[in-house]
């Protein structure tokens, strides 16, 4: 049934990626129109794996999609993180009972790929998102009752609102903020996929490892199902160096890591081709917000992968926002000034926090050591203390899942079997990859 939109004229969201869908998913489920413009030639998402702590379930369960993710991820037993010279364990989370009773949700991993799927059969269902590809925005003009939307080749969309996600080079916060070219950081990933017959036997765990070493941090775990591992490995290197989804063969990459012991290294030397990809950050700003027209996800606060919350982050936005839209009832210069008060200091505390993980994470020397030995005494609920700021739900998200859509697994998707022989089902699957 066709929905009548609260708005005649759409709020267009440049940008169709993750966060940039999540948002137009949430205003229309408030009964906003919408208009998502993407700049490439089809809607898609770039990447591989990607980790998902409890917020970011808090966020999906909110958008009514929460089973349809939970479906393709992996619920992994525990977050480690290892000594890349010495190989002891440093940091062992268990994700067990108390942390899900804590948070309310599980820590998982997937495929980028899945999330996005989600959120565009999210938007295409619900017939208030029209969803355009080919469209590249390139600036706005505001105007008394609403903005102006400017794209390339002279197209003028007028429109309620603007929301640039339009990514790291946005061409919205270019406009608000002024700030440039995002700068290089010096964080160089190199990426891989494998296969699990691929994946050392000795070296898949059901959890999210990180190998710290000195400069240096490798991280792994299963995707869809244990029938593939995520490979990401992070050096410090020259800022000058460049790097967007470009090859790199071994020779170059597993010299960067040649101070990390054989375990993690046994891993490194599987892939016949890495992906390069040089990280970009912007320190946190006071303000991403103008008038009718504001930012989300990294055009408003792109951040190091440190803290594993880049796509949360932009999620959490998303869910504020439409929260904020909807409290407005379409006031958006009010909304968006609501909103932004909301999320400036958690997001710039992640932001932060993220730059800091990294030191942690790269020490080397004696520095390194004391890493060591202040994780040495910590226990699984001092773990889930210091987490808490982070994983447990904002009040704005607990409001949206009071009032989330119940959403029933599409036809031929749906899960068989009671939720305790699902349990020992994923227990089997576990222990036979294991082997």
């Amino acid at each position: 049934m066709k929905r009548t939109p609260r708005n005649e004229k759409p709020v267009v969201i440049a940008g169709g990626g993750i966060g940039g869908l999540a948002c137009a998913l949430g205003l229309a489920q408030r009964g906003f129109r919408v208009t998502v413009l993407e700049q490439a030639h089809e809607f898609g998402e770039l990447g591989a794996g990607i980790q998902l702590g409890p917020n970011a379930f808090h966020v999906f369960d909110a958008l009514g999609i929460g089973k349809l993710v939970k479906k393709d991820a992996v619920l992994i037993e525990r977050l480690l993180m290892m000594d890349g010279v010495s190989g002891e364990k440093v940091i062992d989370i268990p994700i067990d009972a108390r942390f899900r009773s804590r948070f309310g949700n599980p820590y998982a991993v997937t495929h980028r790929a899945d999330i996005h799927g989600a959120l565009l059969e999210g938007c295409r269902s619900i017939g208030l998102v029209d969803l355009r590809t080919d469209s590249r925005v390139t600036g706005f003009h505001s105007e008394a009752d609403g903005v102006a939307v400017e794209l390339g080749g002279g197209v003028r969309i007028v429109a309620a609102a603007l929301v640039g996600a339009d990514g790291l080079r946005s061409a919205v916060r270019e406009q608000i903020v002024g700030d440039g070219e995002p700068p290089a950081s010096g964080h160089m990933c190199y990426r891989a996929v494998l296969s699990l017959d691929d994946m050392p036997k000795d070296m898949r765990w059901p959890a999210a490892t990180l190998w710290a070493g000195p400069n240096t941090h490798i991280v792994h775990y299963p995707l869809r199902g244990w029938k593939l591992f995520n490979l990401v490995a992070t050096v410090v290197r020259d800022a000058t160096m460049s790097g967007h989804n470009e090859e790199a063969p071994p020779e170059e990459v597993l010299p960067l890591f040649a101070k990390n012991c054989a375990k993690p290294m046994s891993i490194m030397r599987v892939p016949k081709v890495f992906r390069r990809w040089m990280l970009r950050y912007r320190p946190p700003v006071a303000n991403w917000t103008q008038g009718n027209v504001t930012l989300l996800g990294d055009a408003a606060h792109p951040m190091l992968q440190y803290m594993a919350q880049g796509a949360c982050m932009a999620m959490e936005d998303a869910v504020c926002l439409a929260v904020t839209a909807d409290e407005a009832d379409g006031d958006f210069a009010a909304a968006f000034g609501r909103y932004q008060a909301l999320r400036l200091v958690r997001t710039a505390r992640v932001q932060l926090s993220a730059v800091m993980m990294g030191h942690m994470f790269h020490a080397d020397g004696i520095a390194r050591l004391v890493r060591n030995e202040i994780y040495s005494d910590h226990t699984p609920q001092s773990y889930n203390e210091a987490l808490d700021w982070i994983y447990r739900a904002p009040d704005y998200i607990v409001a949206a899942n009071l009032k989330a859509p119940k959403r029933k697994s599409p036809a031929g998707r749906k899960r068989a079997g009671a939720p305790g022989s699902r349990a020992k089902a994923k227990k089997r699957t576990v222990a036979k990859h294991r082997r």
